[in-house]
Protein backbone atom coordinates (compact mmCIF):
# COMPACT_ATOMS: atom_id res chain seq x y z
CA UNK A 1 0.00 0.00 0.00
CA UNK A 2 1.42 3.37 -1.06
CA UNK A 3 2.21 5.83 1.69
CA UNK A 4 0.05 8.91 1.98
CA UNK A 5 1.54 12.35 1.51
CA UNK A 6 2.95 13.53 4.85
CA UNK A 7 1.29 16.93 4.55
CA UNK A 8 -2.02 15.19 3.89
CA UNK A 9 -1.51 12.94 6.93
CA UNK A 10 -1.11 15.94 9.24
CA UNK A 11 -3.67 18.05 7.40
CA UNK A 12 -1.35 21.00 6.78
CA UNK A 13 -0.32 22.83 3.63
CA UNK A 14 3.14 22.50 2.09
CA UNK A 15 3.93 26.02 3.28
CA UNK A 16 2.82 25.25 6.83
CA UNK A 17 5.01 26.63 9.63
CA UNK A 18 6.74 24.43 12.19
CA UNK A 19 4.25 25.57 14.80
CA UNK A 20 1.33 24.50 12.57
CA UNK A 21 2.96 21.12 11.94
CA UNK A 22 3.58 20.58 15.65
CA UNK A 23 0.03 21.59 16.55
CA UNK A 24 -1.46 19.28 13.88
CA UNK A 25 0.64 16.34 15.04
CA UNK A 26 -0.27 16.86 18.69
CA UNK A 27 -3.96 16.90 17.80
CA UNK A 28 -3.74 13.62 15.87
CA UNK A 29 -1.54 11.96 18.50
CA UNK A 30 -4.04 12.79 21.22
CA UNK A 31 -6.90 11.54 19.03
CA UNK A 32 -5.30 8.19 18.16
CA UNK A 33 -3.18 7.59 21.25
CA UNK A 34 -3.27 3.88 22.29
CA UNK A 35 -4.25 4.73 25.85
CA UNK A 36 -7.38 6.37 24.49
CA UNK A 37 -8.04 3.61 21.95
CA UNK A 38 -7.06 0.33 23.68
CA UNK A 39 -6.93 -2.63 21.30
CA UNK A 40 -7.75 -0.50 18.25
CA UNK A 41 -5.15 -1.50 15.64
CA UNK A 42 -6.41 1.07 13.13
CA UNK A 43 -5.97 3.88 15.64
CA UNK A 44 -2.48 2.61 16.46
CA UNK A 45 -1.52 2.66 12.77
CA UNK A 46 -2.81 6.22 12.41
CA UNK A 47 -0.83 7.15 15.54
CA UNK A 48 2.35 5.73 13.96
CA UNK A 49 1.57 7.33 10.59
CA UNK A 50 1.24 10.75 12.20
CA UNK A 51 4.51 10.25 14.11
CA UNK A 52 6.32 9.29 10.90
CA UNK A 53 4.99 12.37 9.11
CA UNK A 54 5.97 14.61 12.02
CA UNK A 55 9.47 13.10 12.22
CA UNK A 56 10.12 14.19 8.62
CA UNK A 57 8.32 17.53 8.47
CA UNK A 58 9.64 18.78 11.83
CA UNK A 59 13.24 18.39 10.64
CA UNK A 60 14.37 21.08 8.19
CA UNK A 61 16.83 18.84 6.29
CA UNK A 62 14.46 15.88 6.03
CA UNK A 63 11.57 18.13 5.03
CA UNK A 64 13.67 19.67 2.25
CA UNK A 65 14.58 16.21 0.92
CA UNK A 66 10.95 15.11 1.10
CA UNK A 67 9.76 18.23 -0.74
CA UNK A 68 12.31 17.55 -3.48
CA UNK A 69 12.27 13.76 -3.82
CA UNK A 70 9.07 12.59 -2.12
CA UNK A 71 9.08 9.44 0.01
CA UNK A 72 12.14 8.13 -1.86
CA UNK A 73 14.18 10.96 -0.37
CA UNK A 74 13.57 9.95 3.24
CA UNK A 75 12.74 6.23 3.15
CA UNK A 76 15.60 4.07 4.56
CA UNK A 77 14.31 1.17 2.46
CA UNK A 78 14.86 3.13 -0.77
CA UNK A 79 18.59 3.15 -1.16
CA UNK A 80 19.83 4.67 2.05
CA UNK A 81 18.27 8.11 2.05
CA UNK A 82 17.03 7.38 5.52
CA UNK A 83 15.35 9.74 7.86
CA UNK A 84 11.93 8.09 7.78
CA UNK A 85 10.51 6.00 10.60
CA UNK A 86 11.67 2.76 8.97
CA UNK A 87 9.57 0.59 11.27
CA UNK A 88 9.38 3.03 14.17
CA UNK A 89 8.05 1.33 17.30
CA UNK A 90 5.75 2.80 19.89
CA UNK A 91 8.74 2.99 22.23
CA UNK A 92 10.64 5.03 19.63
CA UNK A 93 7.75 7.44 19.26
CA UNK A 94 7.47 8.14 22.97
CA UNK A 95 11.22 8.51 23.38
CA UNK A 96 11.51 10.96 20.49
CA UNK A 97 8.27 12.91 20.71
CA UNK A 98 7.12 12.64 24.30
CA UNK A 99 7.87 16.32 24.85
CA UNK A 100 5.28 17.24 22.19
CA UNK A 101 2.58 16.50 24.74
CA UNK A 102 4.14 18.66 27.43
CA UNK A 103 6.97 18.15 29.86
CA UNK A 104 8.28 14.80 28.71
CA UNK A 105 4.95 13.12 28.65
CA UNK A 106 3.52 14.36 31.94
CA UNK A 107 0.60 15.92 30.10
CA UNK A 108 -0.26 12.51 28.68
CA UNK A 109 -0.37 10.96 32.11
CA UNK A 110 -2.69 13.64 33.45
CA UNK A 111 -4.81 13.70 30.28
CA UNK A 112 -5.50 9.97 30.26
CA UNK A 113 -5.36 9.52 34.01
CA UNK A 114 -2.69 6.87 34.11
CA UNK A 115 0.73 5.65 33.13
CA UNK A 116 2.09 4.85 29.69
CA UNK A 117 0.80 1.30 29.25
CA UNK A 118 4.14 -0.36 29.92
CA UNK A 119 6.28 2.00 27.86
CA UNK A 120 9.56 2.69 29.63
CA UNK A 121 11.14 6.05 30.22
CA UNK A 122 14.17 7.07 28.22
CA UNK A 123 17.32 6.23 30.19
CA UNK A 124 20.68 7.86 29.63
CA UNK A 125 21.62 10.47 27.06
CA UNK A 126 21.08 10.20 23.31
CA UNK A 127 24.22 9.62 21.27
CA UNK A 128 25.50 12.33 18.96
CA UNK A 129 25.15 12.24 15.18
CA UNK A 130 28.11 11.37 12.97
CA UNK A 131 28.93 12.81 9.55
CA UNK A 132 30.93 10.97 6.91
CA UNK A 133 31.70 11.62 3.24
CA UNK A 134 31.07 8.99 0.58
CA UNK A 135 32.70 9.39 -2.85
CA UNK A 136 30.81 7.85 -5.79
CA UNK A 137 31.66 7.46 -9.45
CA UNK A 138 29.26 8.61 -12.14
CA UNK A 139 28.65 4.95 -13.02
CA UNK A 140 27.68 4.17 -9.41
CA UNK A 141 25.35 7.15 -9.32
CA UNK A 142 23.73 6.01 -12.58
CA UNK A 143 22.86 2.52 -11.36
CA UNK A 144 22.74 2.86 -7.59
CA UNK A 145 25.20 0.90 -5.48
CA UNK A 146 25.51 -1.15 -2.30
CA UNK A 147 28.33 0.12 -0.10
CA UNK A 148 30.09 -1.02 3.04
CA UNK A 149 31.78 1.71 5.04
CA UNK A 150 33.86 1.51 8.20
CA UNK A 151 32.94 4.11 10.79
CA UNK A 152 34.92 4.95 13.92
CA UNK A 153 32.37 5.72 16.60
CA UNK A 154 31.33 5.30 20.19
CA UNK A 155 29.82 1.85 20.74
CA UNK A 156 28.14 0.24 23.70
CA UNK A 157 30.64 -1.14 26.21
CA UNK A 158 30.66 -4.94 25.83
CA UNK A 159 31.64 -5.46 29.50
CA UNK A 160 28.66 -3.68 31.08
CA UNK A 161 26.31 -3.82 28.10
CA UNK A 162 26.10 -0.04 28.02
CA UNK A 163 24.81 0.40 31.57
CA UNK A 164 28.04 1.93 32.92
CA UNK A 165 27.77 -0.19 36.09
CA UNK A 166 30.37 -2.63 37.38
CA UNK A 167 27.70 -5.32 37.83
CA UNK A 168 23.98 -5.65 38.47
CA UNK A 169 24.51 -5.09 42.18
CA UNK A 170 26.05 -1.69 41.46
CA UNK A 171 22.75 -0.21 40.28
CA UNK A 172 20.16 1.13 42.68
CA UNK A 173 16.92 3.04 42.46
CA UNK A 174 17.39 6.80 42.38
CA UNK A 175 16.55 8.31 45.76
CA UNK A 176 15.44 11.64 44.29
CA UNK A 177 12.76 10.45 41.87
CA UNK A 178 12.29 6.99 43.48
CA UNK A 179 12.82 5.27 40.16
CA UNK A 180 10.30 7.22 38.09
CA UNK A 181 12.94 9.21 36.21
CA UNK A 182 10.93 12.40 36.64
CA UNK A 183 10.35 14.98 39.33
CA UNK A 184 7.39 17.29 39.66
CA UNK A 185 7.96 20.98 40.13
CA UNK A 186 5.49 23.62 41.30
CA UNK A 187 6.04 27.15 40.00
CA UNK A 188 4.21 30.32 40.82
CA UNK A 189 3.09 32.38 37.83
CA UNK A 190 0.71 35.29 37.31
CA UNK A 191 -1.92 32.66 36.47
CA UNK A 192 -1.35 30.88 39.75
CA UNK A 193 0.65 27.80 40.62
CA UNK A 194 1.69 25.58 37.69
CA UNK A 195 2.81 21.98 38.12
CA UNK A 196 5.27 20.59 35.57
CA UNK A 197 7.20 17.37 35.13
CA UNK A 198 10.89 17.31 34.27
CA UNK A 199 13.66 14.67 34.02
CA UNK A 200 15.25 13.94 37.36
CA UNK A 201 18.48 15.98 37.72
CA UNK A 202 20.15 13.26 39.82
CA UNK A 203 19.75 10.31 37.43
CA UNK A 204 19.09 12.28 34.22
CA UNK A 205 15.78 10.51 33.77
CA UNK A 206 17.06 6.93 34.01
CA UNK A 207 15.47 6.25 37.41
CA UNK A 208 18.69 4.59 38.60
CA UNK A 209 22.04 5.58 40.06
CA UNK A 210 25.32 3.70 39.86
CA UNK A 211 27.32 2.98 43.00
CA UNK A 212 30.33 1.37 41.26
CA UNK A 213 31.37 2.15 37.67
CA UNK A 214 32.38 -0.32 34.99
CA UNK A 215 36.22 -0.55 34.96
CA UNK A 216 36.40 -0.48 31.14
CA UNK A 217 34.15 2.46 30.24
CA UNK A 218 34.47 4.27 33.60
CA UNK A 219 30.70 4.53 33.96
CA UNK A 220 30.02 6.09 30.56
CA UNK A 221 28.57 2.91 29.04
CA UNK A 222 30.49 3.52 25.79
CA UNK A 223 33.91 2.84 24.32
CA UNK A 224 35.52 3.90 21.05
CA UNK A 225 35.35 1.27 18.36
CA UNK A 226 34.66 0.66 14.70
CA UNK A 227 31.59 -0.62 12.91
CA UNK A 228 31.10 -1.74 9.31
CA UNK A 229 27.83 -0.30 8.05
CA UNK A 230 26.07 -1.37 4.86
CA UNK A 231 23.88 1.01 2.91
CA UNK A 232 22.14 1.11 -0.46
CA UNK A 233 22.63 4.29 -2.46
CA UNK A 234 19.71 5.02 -4.81
CA UNK A 235 20.36 5.75 -8.46
CA UNK A 236 20.43 9.44 -9.40
CA UNK A 237 21.67 10.97 -6.14
CA UNK A 238 23.33 14.36 -6.44
CA UNK A 239 26.51 15.72 -4.90
CA UNK A 240 26.12 17.23 -1.41
CA UNK A 241 22.86 15.39 -0.81
CA UNK A 242 22.74 14.02 2.71
CA UNK A 243 21.62 10.46 3.44
CA UNK A 244 20.53 9.68 6.98
CA UNK A 245 20.85 6.27 8.63
CA UNK A 246 18.79 6.31 11.77
CA UNK A 247 20.44 4.87 14.88
CA UNK A 248 23.84 4.33 13.25
CA UNK A 249 25.63 7.23 14.96
CA UNK A 250 27.39 7.28 18.32
CA UNK A 251 25.94 5.05 21.01
CA UNK A 252 23.96 6.77 23.74
CA UNK A 253 25.40 7.33 27.19
CA UNK A 254 24.36 4.73 29.76
CA UNK A 255 21.89 2.97 27.51
CA UNK A 256 20.49 6.08 25.83
CA UNK A 257 19.32 5.85 22.20
CA UNK A 258 22.03 6.12 19.50
CA UNK A 259 22.45 9.10 17.22
CA UNK A 260 22.19 9.03 13.43
CA UNK A 261 24.82 8.59 10.75
CA UNK A 262 24.69 11.38 8.17
CA UNK A 263 26.33 10.49 4.85
CA UNK A 264 27.27 13.32 2.47
CA UNK A 265 27.62 12.23 -1.15
CA UNK A 266 30.56 13.43 -3.24
CA UNK A 267 30.94 12.82 -6.99
CA UNK A 268 34.29 11.61 -8.31
CA UNK A 269 35.09 13.57 -11.49
CA UNK A 270 34.74 11.47 -14.65
CA UNK A 271 37.55 11.41 -17.22
CA UNK A 272 35.27 12.12 -20.19
CA UNK A 273 31.80 13.05 -18.95
CA UNK A 274 30.46 15.98 -16.98
CA UNK A 275 27.18 15.99 -15.13
CA UNK A 276 24.52 18.62 -15.79
CA UNK A 277 21.49 17.70 -13.70
CA UNK A 278 20.10 14.49 -15.17
CA UNK A 279 22.07 15.02 -18.40
CA UNK A 280 25.73 14.26 -19.00
CA UNK A 281 27.93 16.22 -21.41
CA UNK A 282 30.84 14.97 -23.52
CA UNK A 283 33.23 17.25 -25.39
CA UNK A 284 33.97 15.66 -28.79
CA UNK A 285 36.91 16.97 -30.83
CA UNK A 286 36.96 16.38 -34.59
CA UNK A 287 39.56 17.29 -37.17
CA UNK A 288 38.58 19.55 -40.04
CA UNK A 289 38.47 16.72 -42.59
CA UNK A 290 36.13 14.52 -40.51
CA UNK A 291 33.79 17.43 -39.82
CA UNK A 292 33.71 18.30 -43.53
CA UNK A 293 33.40 14.79 -44.99
CA UNK A 294 31.50 13.09 -42.19
CA UNK A 295 32.68 10.05 -40.25
CA UNK A 296 31.81 7.54 -37.55
CA UNK A 297 33.37 7.85 -34.10
CA UNK A 298 33.16 6.08 -30.77
CA UNK A 299 32.15 8.17 -27.76
CA UNK A 300 32.13 7.21 -24.09
CA UNK A 301 28.83 6.95 -22.21
CA UNK A 302 27.95 5.90 -18.67
CA UNK A 303 27.02 2.46 -20.05
CA UNK A 304 30.19 2.05 -22.17
CA UNK A 305 31.30 3.28 -25.57
CA UNK A 306 28.86 3.69 -28.48
CA UNK A 307 29.46 4.45 -32.14
CA UNK A 308 27.77 7.50 -33.61
CA UNK A 309 27.63 8.97 -37.11
CA UNK A 310 28.90 12.48 -37.72
CA UNK A 311 27.08 14.05 -40.72
CA UNK A 312 29.14 15.73 -43.45
CA UNK A 313 29.41 19.47 -42.93
CA UNK A 314 29.06 19.32 -39.15
CA UNK A 315 29.80 22.73 -37.65
CA UNK A 316 31.86 23.38 -34.57
CA UNK A 317 29.55 23.96 -31.62
CA UNK A 318 26.85 21.59 -32.86
CA UNK A 319 25.26 19.54 -30.06
CA UNK A 320 24.26 15.94 -30.69
CA UNK A 321 21.88 14.18 -28.34
CA UNK A 322 21.83 10.53 -27.23
CA UNK A 323 18.38 9.92 -25.77
CA UNK A 324 18.19 8.42 -22.26
CA UNK A 325 21.96 7.98 -21.98
CA UNK A 326 22.11 10.33 -19.00
CA UNK A 327 21.29 9.81 -15.32
CA UNK A 328 18.03 8.58 -13.80
CA UNK A 329 15.90 10.65 -11.50
CA UNK A 330 16.13 9.62 -7.87
CA UNK A 331 12.32 9.44 -7.97
CA UNK A 332 12.46 7.09 -11.00
CA UNK A 333 10.78 9.62 -13.29
CA UNK A 334 12.69 8.87 -16.48
CA UNK A 335 16.32 9.36 -17.41
CA UNK A 336 18.32 12.25 -18.81
CA UNK A 337 20.22 12.42 -22.11
CA UNK A 338 23.85 12.55 -23.13
CA UNK A 339 24.78 15.74 -24.93
CA UNK A 340 27.76 15.64 -27.28
CA UNK A 341 29.31 19.03 -27.90
CA UNK A 342 31.22 19.02 -31.20
CA UNK A 343 34.47 20.96 -31.36
CA UNK A 344 36.29 21.21 -34.70
CA UNK A 345 39.96 21.11 -33.85
CA UNK A 346 42.19 23.78 -35.37
CA UNK A 347 45.83 22.65 -35.51
CA UNK A 348 48.32 24.95 -33.80
CA UNK A 349 51.39 23.75 -35.69
CA UNK A 350 51.60 22.96 -39.43
CA UNK A 351 54.22 21.46 -41.70
CA UNK A 352 55.15 23.20 -44.98
CA UNK A 353 53.16 20.61 -46.92
CA UNK A 354 50.09 21.17 -44.74
CA UNK A 355 50.39 24.93 -45.15
CA UNK A 356 50.54 24.60 -48.94
CA UNK A 357 47.42 22.42 -48.98
CA UNK A 358 45.50 24.85 -46.83
CA UNK A 359 46.60 27.78 -48.99
CA UNK A 360 45.05 26.04 -51.98
CA UNK A 361 41.83 25.32 -50.03
CA UNK A 362 41.60 28.89 -48.74
CA UNK A 363 40.98 30.22 -52.22
CA UNK A 364 38.25 27.71 -53.09
CA UNK A 365 34.66 29.03 -52.90
CA UNK A 366 33.24 26.35 -50.60
CA UNK A 367 35.76 27.27 -47.91
CA UNK A 368 34.37 30.79 -47.57
CA UNK A 369 31.94 31.01 -44.61
CA UNK A 370 28.39 31.13 -45.93
CA UNK A 371 26.07 30.72 -42.91
CA UNK A 372 22.41 30.18 -43.79
CA UNK A 373 19.34 31.31 -41.88
CA UNK A 374 19.02 27.77 -40.60
CA UNK A 375 22.38 27.93 -38.82
CA UNK A 376 21.86 28.52 -35.09
CA UNK A 377 24.14 30.60 -32.94
CA UNK A 378 25.49 29.57 -29.54
CA UNK A 379 22.64 31.04 -27.48
CA UNK A 380 19.98 29.47 -29.70
CA UNK A 381 21.63 26.06 -29.36
CA UNK A 382 21.80 26.36 -25.58
CA UNK A 383 18.17 27.43 -25.46
CA UNK A 384 17.19 24.33 -27.46
CA UNK A 385 19.06 22.08 -25.05
CA UNK A 386 17.17 23.28 -21.99
CA UNK A 387 13.70 23.43 -23.52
Amino acid sequence: MAKRDYYEVLGVGKNGSQEEIKKAYRKLALQFHPDKNPGDKQAEEKFKEAAEAYEILSDADKRARYDRYGHAGVDPNVGGFGGGSGGMTMEDIFQQFGDIFGDSGGAFESFFGGGRTGRTRSGGERGTNLRVKLALTLEEIATGVHKKIKVKKQTNCEVCGGSGAKDSGSVQTCGTCRGSGYVRQVRSTFLGQMQTTAPCPTCNGSGQTITAHCPKCKGDGRVYGEETIELDIPAGVEENIQLSLRGKGNAGKRGGPPGDLLVNVEEIPHDYLQRDGMNVVHELYLNFADASLGTSVEVPTIDGTVKIKIPAGTQSGKILRLKEKGLPSVQSYGRGDQLIHVNVWTPKKLTDEEKNLLEKLRAMPNFHPQPTKGEKGFFERMRDIFK
